[in-house]
């Protein structure tokens, strides 16, 4: 029962990253949690947790929230969400992790590498960022790289990203639980890991809040870019 003392402090690290970012505590999660958790454990319990922080982040930048932002993007996340949910509750769990591994390496080398300027984006593009968020959120937990690209291309500031990343997340985390819920993959096992680990994603999620804007964001970025590299390869190598 190694996993006990791990927990609490891999969603202290998860907590922390959203806290000061605006996303990405799924994408730290996961990988670690999936090296000695089930991915149908590790994705509700991550996706609860997520819960706390989206509420906390929601909370503290509700000035910042505009629901025409939001709304495409809850729209297209709808029938997304019932796809990942079935294919978590079917596919095996070596899939999962090579899926997830190639996900995280693509996602952050796109961001090392690929520096798109914000501009005008079609509106139709904030539907299907909604619909593969829902997808890669329920079966992953970690969905967040569909908007998070999105909004990049956008012209909004960085706390309407911020804001809208952030109510969009927790609004589909309550959808989320739900289908998990029907599903059957809210387990005793999953309840009993969230109730160790609630406490420290919350203090997280506030240290990390209170450190944003005080810390050069840029480098910060980088140094969690190529720490998701170095996981996601992991995943790959264990699942293959």
């Amino acid at each position: 029962m190694t996993q006990v003392y791990f927990i609490p402090l891999i969603f202290l690290a998860a907590g922390f990253t959203q806290g000061i970012s605006g996303f990405g505590s799924a994408l730290v999660a996961m990988p670690l949690l999936l090296l000695f958790l089930d991915a149908r454990t590790a994705v509700p319990l991550c996706m609860l947790n997520g819960l706390i922080i989206t509420a906390f982040l929601s909370l503290q930048l509700r000035r910042n929230v505009d629901w025409r932002k939001i709304r495409p993007l809850v729209i297209g996340c709808l029938p997304g969400i019932y796809v990942g949910a079935r294919f978590l509750k079917e596919a095996d769990s070596d899939l999962i992790k090579l899926l997830l591994g190639v996900m995280l390496v693509g996602y952050a080398l796109y961001n090392m590498f690929c520096k798109p300027g914000p501009g005008t984006v079609a509106p139709f593009w904030s539907y299907i960022a909604g619909f593969f968020t829902g997808v890669i959120g329920s079966a992953f937990s970690a969905g967040g790289p569909p908007t998070i690209i999105y909004t990049t291309l956008t012209d909004w500031d960085k706390d309407d990203i911020k804001a809208t990343l952030s109510v969009f997340f927790f609004t589909t985390g309550l959808i989320m639980a739900g289908a998990y819920t029907l599903a059957g993959l809210i387990t005793t096992a999953v309840l009993r890991y969230f109730s160790v680990s609630a406490a420290f994603v919350l203090l997280g999620v506030m240290a990390g809040a209170f450190c944003y804007g005080k810390v050069a964001r840029e480098t910060y970025l980088k140094i969690i870019l190529n720490l998701l590299v170095v996981m996601g390869g992991m995943l790959i190598f264990s699942a293959w």
